[in-house]
């Protein structure tokens, strides 16, 4: 049998959210008495059964009852009436006394022996036979009308949900009761939930001539299941994984599965998750459906796997299959019916789904895997083709030297296209096969030293610095061997750049003093000014730094050299800006950028690109932060470069623009996932700068666990950021959760590390770490019983003292980019100052409208939270309408936002305040129903809950189940507290209290 198997409820529930809504409106119209069928398509193992599981879980869990039967595959003809037996014996089960007033579904039962025979009224195809087997003396009618009425009358007890899976197996009868119960279903409270796999439905199949039927009834609704997303996959992944993944296994698993639930689960359960081999009970499962085809098919599609993940065009395939034409048509509509192969473009065919090739080229046998693949590159090669695939066909079939030679012109062919992954993957390939082939540079037409060099270009361009790297230090000595100074002297002037992008300083000095020695007493040249242009990116001293600037623009305009010269003014503009000279800086790096596109220094031009937005952001101006960085992200997406240096470092400050300014959907889309091979540091900024938004839109759960995944990248010398902006987040989030005593760790966790991989004592990051830390203090006093604790109020005074005294001198000794601290930073040195005067209990509203006015620059949550403070100390100290007004502007602003964490703290001290807040009413009306409206009611009378449930007539108990669940709508402690809190929304009017 081809079974797959079920994804059950301890399979975790992923990206179904639409679906299980369907379902679920579903389900609630068949409760209110109309009655209705979904038909749940989608590929096996997609996880239709788990949804049903779901459903199931849903239903009985609102009080319905739940009836499964399922469909087997024992042949065409099949078990008649299976499913439906299933589900008569569990309604027999439950209701034994349901026979005497339906004695025909003694028929589907075990209850009732019964003889062979022959129904009449048969349908499906003429004359069929059906030898029931256990059904005697009633007809169809009979049988379908007793199914019906025996359903029909379950539901005066209790909504039934009946879920019918795997109809693709099912036989002609099962299908005939099918389509009459759907035919009929009005205002039953029953529910039909029926599944079957799309990718078995050939076009002549049964089920698809009854399924076009079905879908034109009234009361019949599909949802086609479709495979996750990419990110969605991934997120399953982890799941099953329970965390013992990295980014680029799970990453690696989804992209195998095409997200397909079950491909996924096996792929991590048997460990296999790098392409190398498929698991054996997946295998087994895949091959099952291609061991039904004949022989001619699955000779054809054993050579078809040999494309490996190319397509393979309808006259390659024919030269390569050696089969009449007539054949070869026949065995391909064969695999096309059943869903093994799907037609692509023009004249192309692609196998399904990508595992499905993969076991299918696992089973073949290495003499036939080689043959195949050698005719495959004789095709190529005599027929043109892609560089790329006649490197795939000749390596499989050991034909190095043309293997070596068609991976050096698919790199080129990959660099035209700007796909920097496939040409790393091919430069890669042809060094590997370097010391293989006689004479590789004749063969290959290139040096090792050269795709050595271009290997390290592609890799950092392609997001992978520590790779890059790893090429430059072999390219080094390749380039000593050529005893040429100029050469040596560029080779590690490269080598700097990539030690810099990997954040190891010490080593990129070294390495450009050594390129300075060795051309130093060159003549000006292109290199020669390079070597100058990167002795000022390193300098410390800010006069060292434009001394080698000014040089290096000199020598590069000397040699004619716009790249080496755009990148100069670059570092003369950082000077500038060191010296307070912020228009001069502005203006140097608008020259440079344009400079750098003018001679297509794409490197150069996003270097620019980012050091303007970072000038604009710090000078508070994030509109044109923002704008430039825009422009920017898009610029390095058309040129291939949205994971070189500069180009991830733009799409990682476009997110923190847009995060100030208020637009927060297009910081998450700067943030999100890469969605390809990356390096981890580039992986984990990007989370790390993700989780601030989900905590900021209280996605807690989702940001804990991205946190969970980064925690070990903290102390990454390559990059301070990740423990900086994780460091930011894992406070937040823990403050807002109530666990004051977590982010003070956080804190100090998170700036130690910053100090450890910056080399600073005093970075510029300390500052805002400092505020969380401080108003991580200030919570921790006002928290729980520990608030009246002496000790407690000592320590966390004494600490929040500590680092107000931190963020100070950090102002004062740090070393911001410009020659004072910008007005971002300024702004969080006075919130320090407001959460200490929150700390220590001081009620004076002027701190907090201090930070409002500095952060008035433009950003807008930061604003609000200042706002939410200092209508705290307004309602504090009896001005009520001042913290009104407060109230107001910070939940509009949260609202937009969609901070939900800060829109309910705001709600929270409203109701506390008794500050009536827009649209507090209208909000809280629309979660309670009119039954917990009617008991609030009358508890806000002063009845007890026995004389509310004597008033309502329903029993005390009831009373007090819906009571608790309005004081959990309402965030009410008791219910007085909920009366309180219903009155100041609307919900009773003042007569109403007792």
């Amino acid at each position: 049998m081809d079974l797959v198997p079920r994804l059950g409820s301890r399979f975790p529930l992923v990206a179904r959210d639409a679906e299980v809504e369907l379902l679920r409106a579903a389900l609630r119209r068949a409760e209110s008495g109309t009655a209705g069928a979904v038909l749940i398509s989608g590929e096996a193992g997609v996880g239709k059964s788990r949804l049903l599981a779901e459903i199931a879980e849903v239903a009985r869990s609102s009080g319905a009852r739940v009836f499964t039967g399922r469909c087997v595959d024992i042949g065409e003809a099949g078990f008649p009436y299976l499913p439906f037996i299933e589900v008569v014996e569990q309604v027999r089960a439950g209701n034994p006394e349901i026979l005497a007033t339906w004695p025909a579904l003694g028929a589907l039962t075990a209850a009732v022996p019964m003889e062979p025979a022959r129904l009449g009224a048969e349908s499906g195809a003429a004359g069929e036979d059906r030898s029931l087997g256990q059904i005697r003396h009633f007809d169809q009618l009979q049988l379908f009308d007793a199914v019906l009425g025996a359903l029909t009358e379950l539901t005066k007890d209790a909504c039934l949900v009946v879920q019918l899976e795997d109809l693709h197996w099912s036989d002609p009868s099962t299908r005939d009761l099918l389509a009459f119960l759907l035919s009929r279903l009005s205002t039953q409270r029953v529910l039909i939930v029926a599944s079957y796999r799309s990718d078995d439905l050939h076009r002549r199949h049964p089920l698809r001539a009854l399924l076009a039927e079905l879908v034109r009834l009234p009361a019949v609704e599909r949802l086609d299941l479709q495979p996750f997303a990419q990110r969605d996959a991934e997120h399953f992944v982890r799941t099953l994984a329970e965390g013992e993944i990295s980014d680029h296994l799970a990453a690696d698993v989804a992209a195998r599965s095409q997200g397909n639930a079950f491909y996924a689960e096996e792929l991590v359960a048997s460990g296999s998750t790098s392409g190398d081999g498929i698991p054996t009970v997946l295998a087994d499962v895949l091959l099952a459906r291609v061991e039904k085809l004949s022989p001619t098919t699955q000779r054809v599609l054993r050579a078809a796997s040999v494309t490996g993940r190319y397509h393979v065009r309808h006259p390659t395939l024919d030269a390569v299959v050696d089969l009449g034409r007539d054949e070869l048509e026949a065995a391909l509509h064969e695999a096309m019916q059943h869903n093994i192969l799907v037609p692509g473009v023009e004249d192309a065919y692609t196998f399904r789904h990508a595992l499905l090739r993969e076991a299918i080229y696992a089973d073949l046998l290495p003499g036939e895997r080689v043959r195949l693949h050698a005719a495959y590159a004789a095709r190529l090669a005599s027929h043109g083709g892609p560089a790329a695939g006649l490197a795939y066909h000749s390596l499989n079939a050991n034909d190095l030297p043309t293997a070596l030679a068609a991976s050096v012109r698919a790199a080129k062919e990959a660099r035209h296209k700007g796909a920097l992954g496939a040409e790393l993957q091919q430069i890669e390939r042809a060094l590997e096969l370097w010391d293989a082939v006689d004479d590789p540079e004749s063969v290959a037409s290139a040096t090792e030293f050269a795709l050595t060099c271009q290997a390290a270009y592609a890799a950092g361009s392609a997001g992978q610095p520590e790779r890059a790297l790893a090429y430059m230090r072999t390219a080094v000595p390749l380039a000593d061997e050529q005893d040429d100074p100029v050469l040596s002297a560029d080779t590690r002037r490269q080598l700097t750049q990539a030690l810099l992008v990997n954040g190891q300083w010490t080593a990129a000095e070294q390495a450009i003093s050594e390129a300075w020695d060795l051309i130093k007493d060159s003549p000006p040249s292109v290199e020669r000014a390079w070597v100058l242009a990167m002795r000022s990116r390193v300098a410390d001293a800010d006069a060292q730094r434009r001394s080698f600037a000014e040089a290096a623009a000199e020598d590069a305009r000397a040699s004619g050299s716009a790249s080496a010269e755009a990148d100069a003014l670059i570092s003369l503009a950082f000077c500038e800006n060191r010296e307070d000279h912020a228009d001069q800086s502005a203006a140097l790096l608008e020259r440079a950028q344009q400079r750098a596109m003018e001679a297509g220094a794409l490197d150069v031009e996003l270097r620019a690109r980012f050091n303007l937005i970072i000038a604009r952001y710090e000078q508070g101006q994030l509109d044109t932060a923002a704008r430039i960085a825009d422009e920017g992200v898009q610029r390095a997406a058309d040129v291939g470069l949205t994971w070189s240096p500069y180009g991830r470092q733009i799409r990682w400050m476009r997110a923190l623009a847009h995060h100030a300014r208020g637009d927060w959907d297009a910081a998450a889309d700067a943030a999100a996932p890469p969605g390809e091979k990356v390096s981890d540091v580039i992986a984990a900024t990007l989370t790390a700068t993700g989780a601030i938004i989900k905590v900021s839109r209280g996605q807690f759960e989702a940001a804990e666990h991205d946190l969970a995944e980064i925690r070990q990248e903290w102390y990454r010398t390559e990059d301070e950021q990740i423990a900086l902006l994780a460091g930011i987040a894992g406070a937040e989030l823990a403050c807002w959760q109530g666990r004051p005593e977590s982010a003070i760790t956080v804190v100090d966790d998170a700036l130690e590390a910053v100090r450890t991989c910056s080399g600073e004592r005093w970075p510029m990051g300390g500052i805002r770490l400092a505020v969380l830390g401080v108003a991580a203090d200030a919570d921790l006093i006002g928290h729980g019983p520990r608030a009246a604790d002496a000790a407690v109020l000592e320590r966390a005074v004494a600490d929040g003292d500590a680092r107000l005294r931190l963020a100070q001198e950090t102002a004062e000794r740090g070393t911001p980019r410009g020659a004072t601290l910008g007005p971002e930073g300024q702004a969080w040195v006075l919130r320090a100052e407001a959460e200490h005067s929150r700390l220590i209990g001081a009620q004076k509203p002027e701190p907090w409208q201090a930070v409002i006015d500095a952060f008035g620059y433009g950003d807008v949550y930061q604003q609000a939270i200042a706002r939410w403070r200092l209508a705290e100390v307004f309602a504090s100290t009896g001005r009520r309408d001042d913290a009104a007004v407060q109230l107001a502007e910070a939940l509009s602003v949260a609202e937009r936002l969609g901070a939900k964490p800060l829109a309910e703290a705001v709600r929270s001290l409203g109701r506390r305040a008794r500050i009536a807040l827009p649209g507090a009413a209208t909000s809280s009306v629309q979660v309670l129903t009119p039954r917990e409206k009617s008991v609030l009611a009358l508890v806000a009378r002063g009845l007890t809950n026995r004389q509310a449930g004597e008033e309502l007539f329903i029993s005390e108990k009831t009373v007090s189940v819906h009571l608790s669940r309005v004081m959990a709508k309402l965030g009410a402690a008791s219910r007085t507290e909920a009366v309180a809190v219903a009155y100041q929304r609307g919900l009773i009017g003042e007569t109403t209290q007792a």
